[in-house]
């Protein structure tokens, strides 16, 4: 029972490391999709590269900008929960 209960509570926190790692992509990716949409949609082009390509630069930048934050947060999460449940199991 207590196992399962570390197993659950430690998915749980991977999950929210997951989340916070990946809002800043997300949001990027959110924003140029929005952006180049509204932009396709004023001038009538419907170019499917338009779309493809400023995404992706709009991702590669922001996880090269966040990528100490990144390795930060995945860090601290197995230096304070995984190590230790290894450590003491």
């Amino acid at each position: 029972m207590l196992s399962e209960l570390v197993f659950f509570d430690t998915m749980r926190a991977g999950l929210w490391v997951a989340v916070v790692m990946s809002i800043p992509i997300l949001s990027a990716a959110l924003i140029a999709g929005v952006s180049i949409g509204l932009f396709q949609a004023l001038t009538s082009i419907q170019e499917m590269t338009l779309t493809f390509v400023p995404k992706l630069a709009a991702i590669v930048i922001v996880f090269w900008m966040t990528m100490g934050f990144m390795t930060a947060t995945l860090t601290t999460f197995f230096r304070d929960g995984i190590i230790p449940l290894i450590i003491g199991g």
